[in-house]
Parts: structure tokens; C-alpha cells; sequence
């Protein structure tokens, strides 16, 4: 008689939450490492299809490598083009909006002196306590910012010794596991390589439509540096729900500097929710829809958490990795039922419900229905 032993349930859980603690602390501590190789990786498996199309030409692979990575540093360099010609336009406004909205908070203080009997000395005491316990997140904040220049040099060294080393990196993935996984393993690779290509192409094709739907709605209501705003508000909805809020902020504190009342802010609040209506129920679902889809729930998550790991970075990275862990989840049998979580599935009905009525047609010698 063979008795099947399994492990208690506080057992399983201790180990599991020990596992995913000691995870996240080494993803927290080794973040300046890690995000230039994550993004390197997501580059890679989207350049690798032009690196491919190149060999297959016959061209030497040290070669191909080179030319794929010069046309996408082209493609970057002209849109920074783009945006930094907008910005020194934007530049040339700076005295007149600082002065504008130098009397807006004015207007504002007064209003609240007025309203809630506050004095503007003592806003101006609380706007200074709050300006010296800001200064230690400004100076993470710069040196975060001066780390990735680093970070822009060193991710096309890492695109090029992947693209590189490929077949090595993908024989020891091989050989790692035995060989009666191998089918596995491919479905894992094939599906990892293919989920993260859409998904990085269709994001690509949404911001730009997303950038041109914003700039022509700012540029109809009269909106200084419509496309610039319009432009970022298109990466900036990149970060899932969190951006698309800021994308709607940056045009309504331009047009509040540079207008007067309130009919174009709102108007813009209008404009972007029909933007944001469009981009999720038909771009989304018809362009960016990969092969692997996240439920709303454990997007917001991922993303915060993301947030917490890896600042803005592990924003933009949160979604691809949580579709590869998906990928992982449905090919592994023990482990579908997390992937099952992390879709956008929803069931009908309870699963205890179908095995109860299992229970009650084998008692009684019938089959289901």
C-alpha cells in the first residue's frame, strides 16, 4: 500500500515566503547590476531578429552585431533629436512661465490664508521644512540620474556579447536541464522570445499613435509645446496606469501657466480620456495583445512593486518579466495554477464547485455531465 507523504502546509509556506524575501533582497541589492542586463536582454531578443536576417546574408557575425546596433542607436538618437529640439524651444518660455506661475501660488496662498486661516508666513515655514527633508530624495534622485549615463554605456556592450555568445548562452539553458525536458525547455524559449518581440513592437507602434493622438488634441485646444507634451505623455503612458495620470497632469499645469480659467484644463481632461478609452479598448487589445496576457490586478502590483525594486526602471521592466514568468507558470504542471493567477482569464465558476459534483456522481455510480 502505497501512502503519499506530503510536506505540512506551514512548511511549504515558511519555505516558499523565505525564498520569494531572499529573491526580492537580492533584486533590491543588486540593482545597478541587474537593470542594465535586463534592459540589454529585452534589446537583445528585439534586435535579434535583424541580427539574424543580417547572418543569413552572409555577413560575418562580429559585422552584423555592429550594423544592428547602429541602426538602433540611429532610431534613438532621432527621437532624443526630436525632443531636445522641442525642449530648447520649451527653454526659451521658462522666464514667462516662472513668472506666471510665480503669481499663480501666490493667488493660491492668499486663497488659503483666506479659506483655512493659515498665514503665508506659516506656509512659507511648512513649504521649507518640507523643501530640507527633500534634499537627501533629490540628491538620490541626481545621482541615480548621473548612474545612467553609466547605464547608457554599458547596455550596448551587453547587447553585443549576448547577441554574441547567444548560441552559448541557449546550449547551457540545454544542458541544464535533462533531456526529456528539452521540448519544455524550446516551448519556454520559443514562447519568452515571441511574447517579449510583440509585446516590445506593439508597445512601440501604441506610443507612437498614442504621441500623435495626443499632440493633435493639445494643438486643437491651443496647448503651448503640444507636441512635446503630447510626446512625453506617450512614453510616459509606457508605465502602466500610474503614467497615463502624469501624462494628463503635465498639459494641464502648462495650460494653467499660460491660460487663463479653467475650459482648457478640463477640455484636455476630456481629450485624454477618450485618448486613454481608445488606446485600451482598441489599440491595446489589437496591437499590443501578445501571446501572453496579465490581468489588471497583478499589473498594478507588479508595477508598484517594480517601483519599490528599481525606481522608474523597474516600472517599465515589471510587465515583460511577470509575461515570462506567465510563460514559465503555464509549461510547468505544478505550477499552472500561478499562472492561471496571473492571466486574464476569469472563470465562470468555483473549481470546489466542479470537484464536489464529482464527488457527489461517484458516490452515487453516475457519471458527470
Amino acid at each position: 500500500m502505497n501512502i503519499e507523504t506530503k510536506e505540512p502546509f506551514y512548511k511549504k509556506t515558511t519555505t516558499i515566503l523565505v525564498g520569494l524575501t531572499l529573491a526580492v533582497y537580492i533584486l533590491y541589492m543588486l540593482a545597478d547590476f541587474l537593470v542594465p542586463l535586463a534592459f540589454s536582454g529585452l534589446f537583445a531578443v528585439l534586435l535579434n531578429p535583424l541580427y539574424s536576417r543580417l547572418l543569413s546574408m552572409r555577413i560575418p557575425k562580429v559585422l552584423a552585431i555592429i550594423l544592428t546596433l547602429l541602426l538602433a542607436i540611429l532610431v534613438i538618437g532621432a527621437i532624443l533629436f526630436f525632443l531636445s529640439s522641442q525642449i530648447i524651444q520649451f527653454g526659451e518660455m521658462v522666464p514667462v512661465m516662472k513668472e506666471k506661475f510665480g503669481q499663480i501660488i501666490l493667488d493660491l496662498e492668499n486663497w488659503i490664508a483666506r479659506t483655512f486661516g493659515i498665514s503665508l508666513e506659516k506656509q512659507a515655514q511648512y513649504l521649507n521644512e518640507a523643501a530640507s527633508s527633500n534634499k537627501a530624495i533629490l540628491g538620490r534622485t541626481l545621482s541615480g540620474a548621473l548612474g545612467m549615463f553609466s547605464v547608457i554605456f554599458l547596455i550596448p556592450v551587453y547587447i553585443f556579447l549576448l547577441l554574441f555568445y547567444k548560441t552559448l548562452i541557449l546550449n547551457f539553458i540545454y544542458e541544464v536541464f535533462s533531456k526529456e525536458s528539452s521540448e519544455s525547455v524550446a516551448g519556454i524559449l520559443q514562447g519568452t522570445k515571441t511574447a517579449i518581440q510583440s509585446y516590445i513592437v506593439g508597445l512601440m507602434i501604441e506610443t507612437l499613435i498614442i504621441a500623435v493622438l495626443n499632440s493633435a488634441a493639445l494643438l486643437l485646444l491651443g496647448v503651448e509645446y503640444a507636441i512635446l507634451l503630447g510626446v512625453l505623455g506617450a512614453i510616459l503612458n509606457l508605465i502602466p496606469y500610474i503614467g497615463g495620470i502624469v501624462a494628463i497632469l503635465l498639459p494641464v499645469i502648462m495650460a494653467t501657466i499660460t491660460t487663463d480659467g479653467y475650459t482648457t484644463q478640463l477640455a484636455i481632461v476630456g481629450a485624454y480620456a477618450v485618448i486613454q478609452f481608445i488606446d485600451n479598448n482598441i489599440i491595446v487589445p489589437r496591437i499590443v495583445s501578445s501571446q501572453v496576457q496579465i490581468n489588471a490586478l497583478i499589473s498594478i502590483l507588479a508595477v508598484l512593486l517594480g517601483g519599490s525594486l528599481w525606481g522608474v526602471s523597474g516600472m517599465f521592466l515589471s510587465i515583460p518579466f511577470v509575461a515570462v514568468l506567465k510563460i514559465v507558470f503555464d509549461r510547468i504542471d505544478g505550477l499552472k495554477p500561478w499562472g492561471k493567477l496571473l492571466g486574464d482569464e476569469v472563470p465562470v465558476r468555483l473549481v470546489t464547485m466542479d470537484w464536489r459534483r464529482r464527488g457527489k456522481s461517484a458516490s452515487s455510480g453516475t457519471q458527470p455531465k
